[in-house]
């Protein structure tokens, strides 16, 4: 297989897709100074991308969002981002607000890839910075931590936040047989591929995270060959009270990131 073949599709059969997306639609508009983006991903089906620009000469984050929200969500919160000097491109999955089609396993990884191409594209086209960041929430880590892996030539640098991007962990959550070997193959590859991942990369995780525990975000960590990595733990932060609970921490971790990277 080659570095972008690996065949997520069988996660897709053992209906993995029934407990994995929740999505919502959202036709609404981009509020002022934001702007909408659809993506062609295959199949006739494009996905919508919401950028919340606000500084050509500063860098910008590809954000890959949780399972549960949509790029709409992030209107509220864009402005963060631009406080720590970061313009915000957030993607969504199919099925998932003003996107095509539905969700499932091997979209959420094949689909980041045009997403990625049209990010670039983009900036390029409108005179924006060429340092550039990919990063991953929740069930965003694992199309973030794909395009690290796979497609780094024009990243600066990986961000997971609250996420550990395994494949394990999502066999074992499908309840798959871990004796079967075709998916123990990828299972494998994928994980010689992330540990791989070359990049600097920061991760930001809640101490008491209850979705994904703490322990499992530490062991994808400490499985990264990198030594350019940061581990930020958020006292008191559990999945999806991250970025308010510790709101200083994580931001000042992002923007130290971002301006050192």
């Amino acid at each position: 297989m080659g570095e972008t073949e690996l065949d997520y599709a069988l996660f897709d059969q053992r209906r993995l897709t029934m407990g994995l997306f929740y999505p919502r639609r959202d036709m609404s508009g981009p509020p002022q100074g934001a702007a909408d983006h659809r993506v062609d991903v295959g199949d006739g089906v494009q996905v919508a991308c919401r950028f919340y620009a606000f500084d050509r000469s500063r860098p910008a984050l590809l954000f890959f969002h949780g399972n549960g929200e949509i790029a709409s969500d992030y209107d509220m919160i864009a402005p963060a981002y631009h406080e720590i000097g970061a313009n915000l491109f957030v993607a969504d999955y199919r099925g998932y607000g003003a996107s095509d089609g539905a969700p499932s396993f091997a979209s959420l990884i094949w689909d980041a890839h045009p997403v990625l191409s049209r990010f670039h594209a983009l900036l390029d086209e409108e005179g924006f910075s060429t340092r550039r960041f990919v990063m991953g929430r929740s069930l965003g880590g694992l199309p973030a931590a794909e395009l690290a892996a796979t497609a780094c030539q024009r990243l600066a640098g990986l961000i997971i936040e609250s996420s550990a991007p395994s494949l394990t962990r999502i066999r074992r959550r499908a309840g798959i047989d871990e004796s079967d070997s075709e998916i123990t193959r990828v299972v494998e590859a994928h994980a010689a591929r992330l540990a791989a991942i070359r990049l600097p990369v920061l991760h930001i995780h809640g101490e008491w995270d209850e979705i994904v525990p703490l322990q499992q975000g530490i062991a994808f960590h400490e499985g990264l060959t990198t030594n350019a990595k940061q581990l930020v733990i958020i006292p008191g932060a559990g999945h999806n009270d991250i970025s308010w609970v510790g709101r200083e921490l994580y931001f000042e971790a992002l923007a130290g990131f971002i301006a050192r990277t």
